[in-house]
């Protein structure tokens, strides 16, 4: 176990020290590039001022033989763009492939200096977490990095889910975790195909009454995952973000899925399609009435003490710290994107 007074020391002589708290930045979509495709390279400088943050995917979807060639690729797109605000990371090989050392050693050492966030996938234990925190401490030792490069974890099997809390608390790297539905269906032996979303089969029948028809309601089948997932996060000061939602074809299930991680505390999404670049940005900012209704208690209540009626409704600490929450998200969708301040009553 490592002692509190070493926790924020760098783990490599010259390695830069690690963040105290994490840059305030919005991520509202993660939007996923397989950055071996020339074509999808070539429309990367109009789509960084279109999201939130573009991350290079080299480890699923992206087939065996193409591996090297997508590490190129990231390597040569970090290179040739500036990202400015957007945030650029880049999902590696999970740590038993063949892949993942040279995904780090040639990333690092060609464009460190322009990475934000490593993704890890398949993160079952603290044990993974301190491997790359290491790892990163030498290779920006190495290479001159001036600043710490960040790990977000993919929340993808059982044995994951069950250590959670630990995973969340593991190095001040940690910048978030991601559920990752598809994955960890398969290593609950859950029996579903889909990638994200509800199943027509999973909910609650209601009680009989006589010989009427017995209503269902389909349930939420990630709704206990993400809830300790964000329970984690936030214990430890990270972020929680839903992974991705598979069916293209149904934007309208992507919203709703989205829109339940986002009032469960999740900070983002992840973006496989142009079409969800949108609902994403919509879903994980505030609403501008509740915008609007925030600012009421802000304004009303400034140190958040004692109780007041605004609109007939009582407002207390409590209420003043949710406030809070909305309004600082507001003023971050507003540091990106300025016209939002009138809608938001901010100007």
């Amino acid at each position: 176990m490592k002692l509190p007074s070493h926790f924020y020391r760098a783990l490599a002589t010259g390695a830069p020290a690690p963040y105290r708290e994490l840059p305030v930045r919005l991520e509202r979509m993660i939007h996923f590039v397989p950055p071996h495709l020339e074509k999808v390279r070539a429309k990367l400088p109009e789509l960084i001022g279109q999201v939130d943050v573009v991350l290079g995917n080299l480890e699923d979807a992206i087939p065996a033989d193409a591996k090297e060639e997508a590490r190129k690729g990231f390597i040569q797109l970090a290179k040739a763009n500036e990202f400015g605000k957007t945030g650029l990371w880049t999902r590696i090989n999970c740590l038993n492939s063949p892949w993942v050392l040279d995904d780090l050693t040639q990333i690092l050492g060609e464009a460190g200096d322009k990475l934000d966030v490593v993704m890890l996938p398949k993160v079952e234990g603290v044990w993974d977490i301190h491997y790359l925190d290491q790892l990163l401490a030498q290779l920006e030792a190495r290479y001159g990095i001036q600043k710490p490069i960040l790990i977000h974890a993919i929340l993808e099997t059982a044995q994951g889910v069950v250590n959670v809390n630990e995973i969340a608390a593991a190095s001040p790297r940690m910048h978030g975790m991601s559920l990752g539905p598809a994955d960890l269906a398969a290593s609950r032996g859950m029996k579903t195909t889909r990638v994200g979303g509800g199943h027509p089969s999973y909910g609650v029948l209601a009680d009989k009454a006589g010989d009427a028809p017995r209503a269902f309601s389909q349930q939420d089948l990630w709704h206990y995952t993400v809830a300790r997932m964000v329970d984690a996060c936030q214990a430890n000061g990270i972020k929680a973000f839903y992974g991705p939602f598979g069916d293209f074809s149904d934007l309208e299930a992507c919203e709703a899925q989205f829109r339940n991680a986002f009032l469960m505390g999740c900070a983002g999404a992840w973006s496989l399609h142009p079409s969800q670049i949108g609902i994403a940005r919509k879903v994980f900012s505030p609403d501008p009435e509740e915008v609007r209704f925030a600012l009421k208690i802000v304004e009303a209540m400034p140190d958040g003490t004692g109780a007041v009626m605004i609109d007939g409704k009582m407002q207390d600490d409590a209420t003043w710290k949710q406030a809070r929450v909305i309004v600082d998200l507001a003023r971050l969708v507003v540091s990106r994107e300025p016209a939002m301040a009138a809608i938001y009553g901010m100007a």
